[in-house]
């Protein structure tokens, strides 16, 4: 496997530039639908006077912090997403990807659960880290040494993201019995009508709602099942992509699990699932 080559080698094997150019320009469409959402939705009234938000940052850091924030905040918003959109498009991309980093970094000032930041922060470092980002959308094939240690990184963190997720569902007694999934899918079938903003919210297709959604013993069964395949999928996949003979079928089946996570809270996983399956382009031989 190329992966261990690299290892041996110090990182000094050449490997093909356009896979961490394609992550690139897949990073920057991502970040730029994730920053265009958050305009939305009361987001740019999140720190208005007045607001509960800018309470809570007054609480957390102060007045005079928080009025800073909240200064910056509206400007920053703007600023991130026309550099996510350069940074998608190639044009100055290293300054650009900086630009995003740091403005995905400012929600870790007021979100509650700023997982997807995190990870953006991660696979964006990994970015960074790359010699080569490439101009423009056009992609280099001529074999280099320059993202050898960034594709390395983005094969190291995905394993570790799809490893440790499936831990943890395997600890989870709720998760494999099949229960979480059958109350998630049945809840938020009976309350979904009054979610605000549910479009963005809720995503499960009527008929899983139909057949999949009553907490009978049958519908359990069936989750149990689902997600004994889940847990089965995040520990074949980063074995499976690496795999020429197996990588189109993992690729496949990596994007129908990460679909049907999203359809449980598409907003909130646009980020997560969007670049995970990105960084199947650094698993590539």
């Amino acid at each position: 496997m190329w992966f261990f080559d690299a290892l041996a080698s110090g990182f000094t094997r050449p490997t093909d530039p356009g896979r961490l150019q394609l992550f690139r320009i897949v990073f920057g469409t991502v970040l730029t639908a994730r920053f265009a959402l958050a305009l939305g939705q009361g987001g740019w009234d999140r720190l208005t006077p007045g607001s509960l938000s800018l309470h809570l940052a007054e609480q957390r850091f102060g007045p005079r912090r928080a009025r800073l924030l909240a200064s910056v905040y509206r400007p920053t918003l703007l600023i991130r997403t026309t550099a996510a959109l350069a940074l998608a498009l190639g044009i100055v991309p290293r300054l650009a990807l900086v630009v995003v980093l740091a403005g995905a970094a400012m929600e870790l000032l007021y979100l509650k659960s700023p997982n997807a930041v995190r990870y953006t922060l991660l696979t964006g470092t990994a970015l960074l880290l790359a010699g080569d980002l490439g101009q423009g959308l056009s992609i280099e094939r001529a074999p280099s040494a320059a993202n050898t240690w960034a594709l390395c990184l983005l094969v190291l963190i995905t394993t570790d993201i799809y490893w440790n997720s499936a831990w943890q569902k395997i600890r989870s007694d709720q998760f494999r019995s099949g229960l979480y999934l059958a109350q998630w899918v049945h809840t938020y079938g009976q309350v979904k009508e009054q979610l605000p903003h549910r479009r963005g919210q809720y995503a499960v297709p009527a008929i899983v709602r139909r057949h999949l959604g009553n907490l009978n013993d049958r519908d359990i069964r069936l989750w149990r099942l689902i997600a004994a395949t889940v847990i089965a999928a995040e520990l074949a996949l980063p074995i499976a992509l690496f795999i020429p003979q197996t990588m189109p079928y993992a690729v496949a089946a990596g994007i129908a699990m990460h679909a049907a996570f999203s359809c449980l809270k598409p907003r909130q996983l646009i980020t997560f699932s969007g670049l995970t399956t990105g960084t199947y382009f650094a698993f590539a031989a």
